[in-house]
């Protein structure tokens, strides 16, 4: 089966450190990974970008076709998106930008690569401009070295405190910006819809991920090691349930951000911030000392290992 012009992109990209000759000969490229938005699928794009600062802007010309091109759906749907420039490969949050900010970031798009202009000149959508942030929240520290599968628990749960701390700093933010508006007519946008959306979408998602590996592997793992602990996953089965309502529910309060009444939104986030937070205190005071001796990475599976060690666990925990 013949190779598609991007994957022979791809192809030549890895095998040269980013270098790639052809019509992006010279240019910045990347090759952005997302999920389908439908598929649920990773697919791969080489796509030129822009630097901002300390930011990558990557621009949704589609050539100036009438419609967003595929992968900028895929990130709407799945915000944390996987990024390779070069021989650096990482995770980013993909945020299109809005109202003033995105018209500034564009112009600066244009001065850099005249072409977009070509491009929105030829198409009445407007062409978006995605911004790729650093998926960690602001100020996150990594609880350390990761050498057991409690240190790996930590982190995840670290990463999720930091996201929901960084909701509530962007809603904060949001509120502001209307609060200082002057004048008749509507307040002006403070450009931060999709920002706080994208957040929010990478918190649920990675929550939701988090549980499905508990409930699917770590949980059937350790409880055949752990009889007596039953009662307690059942408990923590119950609670993934219960997370799971507070994820939608969070997600339908923050998307009518622009309407909210501030005082009634900050009490219904906070109480939605208490109730998660208390699950994960739960989970760590429980699962922390039976993960305290499990390797991580994981250890490959040996016929040797003995029955009801540590091992057989973590072999379970990680599949």
């Amino acid at each position: 089966m013949p190779t598609s012009f991007n994957e022979s992109v791809i192809e030549e990209f890895r095998a040269n450190e980013g270098k790639v000759g052809g019509p992006f000969e010279g240019g910045d490229l990347l090759l952005l990974t997302t999920t389908g938005a439908r598929s649920g699928a990773e697919r791969t794009t080489p796509l030129g970008y822009v630097r901002h600062g300390g930011l990558l802007l990557i621009v949704g010309s589609n050539l100036g076709a009438p419609h967003h091109p595929g992968w900028y759906h895929n990130l709407l749907a799945h915000p944390v998106v996987r990024v390779e420039t070069g021989t650096r490969t990482f995770q980013a949050l993909a945020v299109p930008a809005e109202g003033a900010r995105r018209d500034e970031l564009f112009a600066h798009a244009v001065r850099s690569a005249p072409g977009y202009a070509d491009y929105q000149a030829r198409t009445e959508r407007l062409l978006p401009v995605v911004v790729l942030e650093r998926a960690e929240p602001d100020g996150w520290d990594a609880p350390g070295e990761v050498t057991t599968l409690a240190d790996k628990l930590m982190e995840v749960h670290t990463w999720l405190r930091g996201q929901l701390r960084q909701v509530r700093s962007e809603a904060d933010s949001h509120f502001a910006g209307r609060a200082v508006h002057q004048g008749p007519g509507e307040p002006p946008a403070p450009g931060l819809g999709l920002q706080i959306r994208q957040r929010c979408l990478a918190f649920c998602q990675a929550l939701e991920f988090h549980h499905t590996s508990e409930d699917g592997h770590l949980f059937p793992g350790i409880a055949r090691h752990h009889p007596h602990l039953g009662d307690t996953f059942v408990r923590l089965l119950d609670e993934h349930r219960t997370v799971a309502r507070i994820q939608a529910a969070l997600v339908n309060l923050l998307a009518d951000i622009a309407i909210a009444e501030p005082q009634r939104f900050r009490a219904e986030l906070s109480a939605m911030e208490e109730e998660l937070n208390a699950h994960l205190d739960y989970e760590e005071a429980t699962l922390l000392p039976l993960l305290a001796d499990v390797p991580w990475p994981p250890v490959p599976p040996s016929n040797a290992a003995p029955d009801g060690g540590s091992g057989a666990a973590g072999e379970d925990a990680a599949r």
